[in-house]
């Protein structure tokens, strides 16, 4: 059946992804700025590819035009630390080749719009809206004067906030999402689950708080950068003074080592998800969607609530679990997408909830489950403390 909501999404989406690229100098499409990531000129193909992919060649049999670009451009990658591809600039085809490709892609696509599974349609968009995240890391990596300036909004440093543990009462918590709702292999199936009462920190742990972990010897997040003796921030169009009221952005690794160093614990996914049922989300209020670049405030917000709720459980950036990524009972991986959920229950990948500035509303979902490896340094993912 027609569906013109979603025609509006994939559209919205592609507007998305097409300004990432105008928002970079024409040079920068072949560097690498994460090494254990693709060239920026892979993510260029990938959107149209996995589309085609998907949409086309899997679900309605049509032939390929382009076989090489259809595999060139199917899948990203993700090595452990050091074990980047080896790939020169020069083995990439060019950028006209590609936008030619992504041309005739999306006018096949458009053309056949009726007669697409809804399902799959919102597969290919909800994919693009991760991607247009995961390059965002991407640019931030990149030399500032090799990006466009963009506005934004202006810089609201100040202490760290203090930072009051809330109880959250024992309850039932419903796990993934039910099978008439869209979602991933790996948010199937719903279930629910008994947690037991604790306590989780209001905020989460802003800059000034995880200074004090530095000071004492912790590590220093990659967002930072120490100058002589002062310590900045790394943003995404400018260096700014470090803001000790932001999240610190930080690894997995380095959220369970002051977890530790507290005498407290990083939550898992059940103790999340009932705790992000004490305030309904709001994009321009906690920071997702698109709304902004960097992070703000960790207490942004705050005066919305009567005190007994988290803040920015879902927004201004993702926050870790103590959980490694593994399925939900009866998990099954999609016929057309294996590999999307299954290669990750490694035991290398840890569960984030919640979202980013650069997460799409539509995957700020509660069921909606983000892994990374322990070690990666370069999303948007900060961390909050709970007390059982």
């Amino acid at each position: 059946m027609p569906n013109p909501v979603l025609w509006g999404e994939l559209a919205e989406a592609r507007r998305q992804t097409d300004e990432l690229f105008q928002s970079i100098s024409p040079g920068a499409i072949y560097t690498r700025p994460i090494a254990e990531r693709h060239r920026l000129i892979f993510y260029l193909g990938h959107f149209e590819a996995f589309d085609w992919n998907l949409l086309a060649r899997n679900h309605m049999g049509e032939a390929p035009f382009h076989r090489e670009f259809d595999k060139l451009f199917e899948r990203g990658i993700d090595p452990p630390a050091g074990q980047a591809a080896q790939d020169s600039a020069g083995d990439w085809p060019s950028r006209r080749e590609v936008e030619k490709y992504n041309g005739r892609t999306r006018d096949w696509i458009d053309l056949h719009l009726r007669e697409m599974n809804p399902t799959l349609l919102q597969m290919a968009i909800e994919h693009r809206q991760m991607h247009a995240e995961t390059f965002a890391y991407l640019m931030h990596g990149l030399p500032y004067e090799e990006k466009l300036p963009m506005a934004t909004p202006a810089l609201r440093s100040g202490p760290a906030p203090a930072n009051p543990m809330i109880a959250v009462p024992a309850g039932r918590v419903t796990m993934g999402q039910p099978a008439e709702d869209y979602g991933w292999d790996n948010e199937r199936n719903a279930h629910q689950l008994e947690v037991a009462a604790f306590e989780i920190s209001k905020f989460k742990i802003s800059n000034g708080e995880y200074l004090e972990f530095v000071r004492a010897g912790g590590p220093m997040p990659h967002f930072w950068v120490r100058r002589n003796d002062d310590l900045f921030f790394h943003g995404m169009f400018a260096e700014i003074p470090l803001p000790m009221n932001y999240p610190a952005w930080v690894t997995w690794q380095q959220a369970a080592a002051y977890a530790e160093w507290r005498g407290l614990g990083l939550p898992d996914e059940a103790q999340w998800q009932l705790a992000s049922g004490l305030r309904h989300p709001d994009a321009a209020r906690d920071n997702f969607g698109f709304h902004g670049w960097d992070p703000v405030p960790v207490d942004a917000g705050h005066e919305q609530t009567n005190g007994h709720a988290p803040v920015q459980l879902t927004g201004n950036g993702w926050e870790w679990t103590r959980d490694l990524f593994a399925p939900y009972s009866g998990f099954e991986p999609h016929p057309l997408y294996p590999g999307y959920s299954a290669d990750f229950f490694d035991g290398h990948h840890y569960v984030l909830k919640g979202a980013s500035p650069r997460t799409a509303s539509l995957l700020a979902r509660p069921s909606f489950r983000n892994w990374f490896r322990p070690d990666y340094p370069h999303m948007y993912a900060g961390f909050r403390l709970v007390r059982n």
